[in-house]
Parts: structure tokens; sequence; C-alpha cells
């Protein structure tokens, strides 16, 4: 039922650096007005809902411990778990076992302060 997410950020060069590194991605950025967006690749047919980076100092706030947490899919989460600390992250929460039915999720601390977490069947 998602159909888009955002993520907060302070510093789009910084981020855009990290979710590139992270998940070994091009992030597209666009000026719209007072805001910047750094656009995550989405193909239509694709699983998971599309999103962007956005940086809008009077709306937008990275925020650690409160609000919604987004999962992002991944072949294997301790892929981008070992990428999270070269660019400025923290894990949280080292790869888990959900359930065999589930799969595995790890949590950690992105490069402004957002608390995101990965999941995966492997």
């Amino acid at each position: 039922m998602v159909g888009w997410f955002e993520i907060p950020v302070e510093d789009m060069d910084r981020a855009k650096i990290f979710y590139e590194v992270v998940f070994q991605v091009k992030i597209q950025v666009q000026e719209l007005g007072d805001t910047r967006m750094g656009w995550f690749p989405f193909k239509n047919g694709q699983p998971g809902a599309a999103g962007s980076l956005i940086q809008n100092k009077d709306w937008y706030t990275p925020s650690n411990v409160a609000g919604v947490l987004v999962y992002f899919n991944s072949e294997d989460v301790q892929n981008e778990l070992d990428r999270i600390g070269s660019v400025g992250g923290r894990i949280l929460k080292p790869k888990t076992l959900i359930s065999p039915n589930v799969g595995y999720m790890g949590l950690f601390m992105d490069s402004e302060g957002n608390r995101i977490a990965l999941l995966s069947k492997k």
C-alpha cells in the first residue's frame, strides 16, 4: 500500500554519497524551489515503493528513534550493513532472523541521523 517515501536529510551531498555507497545505486538530485530531492532509482513492476532523500529545513528533520521506520529490500542485508560504517552510518541491530518464512532484518542509523531498516530472505 505504500506509494512513496521521503527520508529527511540535513546535508544532501553527504546523504547522497551515503546511500549510493550502501546500496550501490546512483541518486539523481533535483532542486525544486527551497527543496532538494535525491531520487532513488525505481522501475515500474519492481517490488517496493518509490522514494527520495529530501532536504527542506522548514519541513523536514531527520529522526533517530521516533516515527515511521522504512525498510529497504535487499538480496542479503549483510551486504549493506558491511558498507554502512565506511560512509558515516552506524549499525543499530546486526543481521537478525525474524522468522524462516519472513527472513532477516538489520537496522542502521544513516549519515543524517535517520533510523532505517533492511529486509532480505537470505
